[in-house]
């Protein structure tokens, strides 16, 4: 009887095992989606923690909706999020909340979902529209107002964005509701967010969807144009972690809110330009930071 009882509860055991997160089992799972400051930010955090001692599994290139539901799951325990995308995606909420609002809103509605964010950086990679500088005398565009007047005049002004933007409420329907246009179908072109950058400066199209703390801003001369209704949300960059992870390795906060504090604007532009500029690769640039920081 004894034996039976001491088989079941050994089998028992190892199913429980096999259903514990990576980080319970010694592995920490960093997450990442699918464009370059995602790449960055999950190679940055993979190299900092290897050199703090932890076995990473570094898990990229995910689409948004993915890794959200992978680190709600127990897939992934630690990547890094948008407090604009996690209001208005995740959580379905559309007040319109300062910076400090929607850190604290998304901070108390996803602790609830077993997720803790930790300090934000002071960067902000908000949705932006944008056209090429030598453009502006032939558009005449200077915000979004203007877009929408344009548009609503008939003018043919092509747009290129990520499928994501297209259909996401923090993206072009609610852009459209609150600016009071619509966009003809026939002039989006949906493609890789990496894409949209090439062909708004090759001049496939008027108008590019571009991040506000990406590189290729600056690089290739865009005017952005103007969020005079301030319908973008903050898009604050926040390391987000597993509850459950958290309590197994309560030093991982003190190590990413360190590394918070050393990201702004500034330093994300530079960083994206690295590498989608001077073709760089993201495991060098993100060496070369942590190196630069004194943080490795």
């Amino acid at each position: 009887m004894f034996r039976k009882a001491l088989h079941a509860l050994f089998a028992l055991s190892l199913m429980t095992a096999a259903t514990l997160t990576h980080a319970a089992t010694g592995k920490l799972v960093v997450g990442g989606k699918n464009f370059t400051e995602q790449r960055l930010m999950a190679e940055l955090t993979a190299e900092y923690l290897k050199a703090k001692g932890f076995d990473i599994d570094l898990r990229t290139d995910m689409g948004s909706s993915l890794v959200r539901q992978a680190q709600e799951q127990g897939q992934i325990d630690l990547y890094w999020e948008y407090t604009g995308t996690s209001l208005i995606t995740y959580n379905k909420v559309t007040d319109q909340l300062t910076p400090d609002q929607a850190y604290q809103r998304v901070k108390e509605l996803d602790a609830k979902k077993g997720l803790v964010w930790l300090n934000p950086s002071k960067a902000n990679d908000t949705f932006a529209l944008a056209i090429r500088q030598q453009d502006q005398a032939r558009l005449h565009l200077s915000t979004i107002s203007d877009l929408a007047a344009a548009l609503n005049a008939g003018k043919p002004l092509s747009v290129a964005a990520g499928v994501e933007f297209v259909s996401r409420q923090d993206g072009l329907p609610g852009l459209e509701k609150t600016y009071g246009f619509k966009y003809s179908r026939s002039l989006i072109k949906q493609m890789d967010i990496g894409l949209t950058y090439e062909a708004l400066r090759t001049g496939q199209v008027d108008i590019g969807m571009v991040y506000s703390t990406d590189g290729r801003v600056g690089a290739f001369k865009f005017i952005v144009l103007k969020d005079d209704r301030n319908f973008f949300p903050a898009y604050a960059l926040v390391p987000v972690v597993r509850a459950d992870t958290l309590k197994t390795y309560p030093q991982l906060a003190d190590l990413m809110n360190a590394l918070s504090t050393r990201l702004d604007d500034a330093t994300m532009q530079r960083l994206n330009a690295e590498v989608d500029v001077d073709k760089k690769s993201v495991e060098q640039v993100s060496r070369d930071f942590l190196m630069q920081q004194k943080l490795i």
